[in-house]
Order: C-alpha cells, then sequence, then structure tokens
C-alpha cells in the first residue's frame, strides 16, 4: 500500500493515464503521427481507430469491475504496436510499448 492505496491501483491509473495521452496523441495525430502510420502501411484513418481503442483502454482501467478488460484491450494494443514497430526495424521505438506491455503484466499479476 502507498498512500492508502494497493499498487494494484496504483499501476492501473497510471496505465489509464498512459492510454489516455495515447488516445489523445492518435486522435489529433500531428504530421509525422500520420507519416508515421503510412510509413507502416496503414490507412489513413487509422490512427483515429487506435486513439478511441486507447481511450477505451484508458477508461476500462480506472474502475476495478472493467480493469481485466483493460489489461486484456491494452496488452492486445501494445502487442500490435511492438510488432508494426519490429517489422519495420523499429527496434529503439519498440522499448516503449514493450515497457508497457510489462507494466500490465506486473498489473494483472499484482491483482
Amino acid at each position: 500500500m502507498i498512500f492508502g492505496f494497493a499498487i494494484y491501483d496504483l499501476l492501473s491509473w497510471l496505465l489509464a493515464a498512459f492510454f489516455l495521452v495515447g488516445a489523445l496523441g492518435n486522435w489529433a495525430a500531428p504530421g509525422h503521427v500520420r507519416e508515421d502510420y503510412v510509413r507502416w502501411g496503414y490507412p489513413d484513418w487509422f490512427h483515429r481507430l487506435t486513439g478511441v481503442l486507447e481511450l477505451i483502454v484508458a477508461i476500462l482501467l480506472i474502475a476495478a469491475l472493467s480493469r481485466a478488460w483493460g489489461m486484456a484491450l491494452g496488452a492486445a494494443i501494445m502487442v500490435a504496436a511492438i510488432a508494426t514497430l519490429l517489422r519495420h526495424h523499429e527496434f529503439r521505438h519498440a522499448l516503449l510499448p514493450t515497457g508497457v506491455l510489462i507494466v500490465i503484466a506486473i498489473t494483472a499479476l499484482s491483482a
């Protein structure tokens, strides 16, 4: 417990914040983000789909009853991101989603 909160709760909320920021960034998609999606071969609208899915993850992670679903969807998104980045030989960029996937696993195991 930290400040009266279980580690599970704190990690879930941190993950929710991460996915919320990701959702906003993917929805707004500044030029370099759109260029990345094009370079990876995704359709023009795919960044918006990613943003919506990340927003759903953030919402699911907030409530204890839906956290398992949020972690499952968040893990799937991170696996897809890692696969995309590795396929395009962007190994350094794959470190962040790999780290997030590890935090999701730690959070799930701490439940």
